[in-house]
C-alpha cells in the first residue's frame, strides 16, 4: 500500500495544475500519470506473480498428503489413519518454512515425512501407556477446558465458524482435549526432568549476550538485562529438558513396541 500512496498524491498534484491552464503543468501531469499508471501496473503483476508462486507452493505441499483413510502406520494394532497424518503433516511443514527452508524439495520432503511419522507414533505410544497406567480426562475437566476456549471468542456461534474452519466437530474436539487432558498429566507423573540450576540459566544467558555482542552494537543494545529474563530463560531450558525425558520415554517404549510404517 505504501508504494501506491505517493503516485497517487502525484496524481491529484497534476490534476490540480492542468485545471490552471498551463501547458508544461499538463505535460508534467500527463508524465507523471504516466508514471503512476506504470508503477501501479507493476505492482498488479508483482502481486500476481507472488500469488500464482504461492498458489504452486500449496499444490506442491498438497502433494505430500495422503488419502485420509489410509492406514499410515500400525502402533501395537493401533491405526493411525491418513488425516492425523495431514494435520501433524501441515504442521511440520509450517516450522519448516519458518526456519526459511523449502518442504518441497526432495530430501526436505523426505526429512518432513519421517519427522511426521516419528511424531504420531511418539504420540500414540505415550497416550497407550498413559491409559495403560489408569491417566484419564473427566468429562468436566473436558468441559471446561472447552469454556476456556469459548471466552476467547465474542460469541460461540464465532466459535463454531473456528472449530469447522479446523475441520473439527465438538466430539472430536473433544476426543482430542481428552487426550491432551491425559497426556498431561502422565507427562507431569511420570516423566521427571532434571531441575535448572542457576548457573545453567546464566550460561544460557551468557552465551545469548555473546551472540547479540558478535551481531552488531544495535541488537547488544535491545539485549534485556539478566535479571529480566531469567525466569523466562529457566523456563524454557525445562520445557527442553522435559521433551529430552520425553524423547528417551518414547524411545523405550517402541523397544517394547510393534510399529508398522505402512507409508
Amino acid at each position: 500500500m505504501k508504494k501506491l500512496k505517493y503516485p497517487f498524491i502525484i496524481g491529484l498534484l497534476s490534476v490540480a495544475l492542468a485545471a490552471c491552464g498551463s501547458n508544461d503543468a499538463s505535460d508534467s501531469a500527463d508524465k507523471k500519470e504516466d508514471s503512476k499508471t506504470a508503477q501501479t501496473e507493476e505492482q498488479q503483476e508483482q502481486t500476481k506473480e507472488q500469488e500464482k508462486q504461492m498458489k504452486e507452493m500449496q499444490e506442491k505441499l498438497e502433494k505430500q498428503q495422503v488419502d485420509e483413510k489410509k492406514t499410515v502406520a500400525l502402533v501395537n494394532d493401533e491405526k493411525i489413519l491418513g488425516s492425523e497424518y495431514n494435520q501433524v503433516l501441515q504442521t511440520s511443514q509450517m516450522q519448516m518454512q519458518q526456519m526459511g527452508q523449502d518442504p518441497t524439495t526432495k530430501d526436505a520432503a523426505k526429512q518432513v515425512k519421517n519427522q511426521t511419522i516419528d511424531s504420531l507414533v511418539g504420540q500414540t505410544l505415550l497416550i497407550q501407556d498413559a491409559t495403560e497406567k489408569g491417566y484419564k480426562a473427566s468429562e468436566d475437566e473436558i468441559n471446561k477446558q472447552i469454556e476456556d476456549a469459548k471466552k476467547q471468542y465474542d460469541s460461540e456461534k464465532e466459535f463454531n465458524k473456528v472449530l469447522k474452519q479446523a475441520g473439527l466437530n465438538m466430539d472430536q474436539l473433544k476426543e482430542q482435549l481428552g487426550e491432551s487432558i491425559q497426556y498431561n498429566k502422565y507427562v507431569e507423573k511420570e516423566i521427571k526432568a532434571e531441575e535448572v540450576t542457576d548457573k545453567e540459566v546464566k550460561e544460557y544467558y551468557d552465551q545469548y549476550a555473546k551472540q547479540a555482542e558478535s551481531a552488531g552494537s544495535e541488537q547488544q543494545q535491545q539485549l534485556p538485562k539478566y535479571e529480566e529474563i531469567k525466569d523466562q530463560i529457566k523456563g524454557q531450558l525445562e520445557q527442553q529438558k522435559k521433551q529430552e525425558k520425553v524423547g528417551e520415554q518414547v524411545e523405550k517404549l517402541k523397544k517394547e513396541a510393534k510399529v508398522d510404517v505402512k507409508i
